[in-house]
């Protein structure tokens, strides 16, 4: 498997862990939804380019700096999307930021908070307690007159 091709299912298989994501095969292609949304096209797994586009506001003109990235076709560009080839992409990290990105821009709010980690009260979940260690008895505790 090439770099571009190993990097392609990294960045599908991290899609899909979103909440609700799916696959679906619009097309022939794969792409990933969230309420029967697209939020990352990601081709075919046998082209020899691979790429994904995803719709980003905040990061849009970074990801146009990456190597040979460009506004997505068909009118997609003006709408925020970008397709960013997998040969001489950004690191893996950054590749996954923009999908998550893309997954908060075209998921439902409700969605977008449990990835937030909030729940339905709209509170985040209580840190477990720390464990408390009985600390031991320092030696002046336990000399002579001490109770």
């Amino acid at each position: 498997m090439s770099r571009p091709q190993a990097i392609r299912k990294n960045v599908l298989a991290f899609a899909l862990e979103l909440p609700e994501a799916y696959l679906d095969h619009p097309w022939g292609e794969d792409v990933a939804k969230v309420n029967k949304k697209v939020f990352a096209f990601l081709g075919t797994g046998d082209r020899a380019d691979p790429a994904m586009s995803v719709k980003l506001h905040d990061s849009r003109e970074q990801a146009l700096s990456s190597p040979g990235a460009e506004p997505t076709g068909y009118g997609l560009g003006r709408a925020g999307w970008v397709t960013v080839p997998f040969k001489d992409a950004p690191p893996l990290g950054v590749l996954k930021d923009w999908v998550e990105e893309s997954y908060r821009v075209v998921a439902p709010k409700r969605l977008v908070a449990v990835l937030d980690g909030i729940d339905e009260m709209g509170e985040r979940p209580k840190a477990p307690p720390i464990p408390t260690v009985p600390l031991p008895r320092r030696a002046r505790d336990s000399g002579p007159g001490s109770a």
